[in-house]
């Protein structure tokens, strides 16, 4: 099957052709005609299988010029990074129209965010955080929404933008299309569902947990970070075969010190982005990696999902994801739309329960390489690295106030002690003269 057999115009198909797309894949096949139903959807789909065309394509088949400045379709993503790539796709796909797409995101300027959506626009894409800030400040009306779609929405989750999607939902009339996407079916995107949608039906496309067959995936057994340098700058010497190389860490400092151990090698052809860098510096080093003058982005998770780099050659896991199913995020970089790509995971010691875990995910057991002869051992540990000696801190208990009327502590004295016995006088002289004493009692005479 072709786009061309599906019920397209021809300024979509156009466009893709503009765009060198052709055959659509699984879940874009399966989702078109369902969508274009007008029936709430639940796509089930993981990363880098055409989720973004899988949803847009039959909403903006659908949309009709309007006079009315308000837009008819929303999409709600988590990151900014992916307001970006949607806003592209949907200017590419609506070239040869008049469609006006508007993104609006956190860490801008709202002002300039605010002027642009009052000037008018028919799609919006957004986060969930500033386009309620929009809605608020009443720049935003979404009276005449007609399109509602979440994507990403298990990712959604995880940074914690359940409260102001809630309130997003709100603002928009009942009578809508509602369309989510997501990687993961949890509990939580099950209670948005039951919530929010009518009777929606699931489509499912290479659910969770399900290795890519177009990724060849594989993992070397590397003792601790330096030695993962070295391994890495001996793999990717070779250009040709690894022509552009995502790298995944797990944190932004393992990201810096990676980054400041691979630069001089590979001559400033090697970028890093994570939550801590500039927008603008994000934006322009992915851009940098997109266009080639990049050869390696060493990125975060965080970030993982707003990259849709065509091309890329191979995905490196420095470390082992301690979640199972970002390992299947971090992977669906390579090999996207039906393409074959690579995928190789460096795993160091203690790492191996999670590497299980990702295994047990996709009932697939990844393959082991051998560890090449030239690349040095090293047996330098970095601070992390370092056993560290954790001494028990003992606390020695504070004495505790005697609750006041209780018994004294020390011996009472003697005139203390007060005993309620009855004495009688005698004994009272007896103590008083040490000698017994009697009264009225006369000596007798002696005669």
């Amino acid at each position: 099957m072709t786009f061309h057999d599906l019920n397209l115009n021809k300024n979509l198909l156009k466009a893709l052709d503009d765009l060198g797309i052709t055959t659509p894949t699984g879940i874009q096949e399966k989702a078109f005609s369902i969508i274009m139903s007008g029936k709430d959807v639940v796509g089930i789909a993981q990363t880098g299988t055409g989720k973004t065309l899988a949803y847009l394509l039959p909403v903006l088949r659908q949309w009709k010029y309007s006079n009315d400045k308000f837009p008819q379709i929303l999409i709600v993503v988590p990151t900014r990074e992916l307001v970006v790539q949607v806003v592209d796709v949907v200017e590419k796909l609506s070239a040869y129209t008049n469609l006006v797409v508007v993104g609006a995101y956190g860490g801008a300027n709202i002002r300039n965010q605010i002027a642009l959506v009052e000037k008018g626009a028919d799609v919006i894409v957004a986060t969930p955080g500033r386009l309620l800030d929009l809605c608020l400040k009443g720049a935003l009306k979404l009276k005449s929404i007609k399109k509602f779609v979440v994507d990403e929405v298990d990712e959604m989750f995880n940074l914690g933008f359940l409260p102001q999607l809630k309130r997003v939902i709100e603002f928009l009339p009942s009578k809508r299309q509602n369309l989510l996407f997501s990687a993961t079916m949890t509990k939580e995107v099950e209670a948005i569902i039951d919530d929010f949608f009518i009777q929606p039906i699931r489509v499912e496309a290479a659910p969770m947990g399900t290795p890519l067959e177009n990724i060849n995936q594989s993992v070397y057994y590397v003792p601790n970070f330096n030695t993962k340098v070295n391994l890495l700058k001996y793999l990717i010497k070779d250009k040709s075969k690894f022509s552009k190389v995502l790298v995944f860490c797990a944190t932004k400092k393992m990201a810096d010190q990676l980054f400041e151990e691979v630069n001089p090698m590979l001559d400033e052809s090697i970028g890093v982005i994570h939550s801590n860098k500039s927008q603008n510096y994000r934006f322009n080093s992915v851009n940098k990696f997109v266009s080639g003058e990049y050869h390696v982005l060493i990125a975060t998770d965080i970030v993982a999902r707003g990259i849709d780099v065509s091309a890329v050659s191979h995905v490196i896991n420095f470390d082992i994801p301690e979640e199972a199913e970002n390992y299947i995020h971090r992977i669906g970089r390579t090999g996207r739309a039906d393409q074959k790509g690579n995928s190789i995971s460096f795993c160091a010691e203690g790492e191996e329960k999670l590497l299980m875990n990702i295994e047990l995910l996709m009932k697939y057991a990844i393959p082991l390489n051998k560890f090449p002869e030239h690349v040095e051992i090293s047996e330098i540990l970095t601070e992390d690295e370092i056993p560290k000696i954790i001494m028990k801190n003992i606390v020695v208990p504070r004495a505790t106030k005697i609750e006041e009327g209780g018994a004294a502590f020390h011996e009472k004295k003697d005139k203390n002690k007060k005993v309620n016995a009855k004495v009688r006088r005698a004994d009272i002289l007896k103590m008083k003269y040490k000698k017994p004493k009697t009264r009225g009692m006369k000596r007798k005479s002696k005669k």
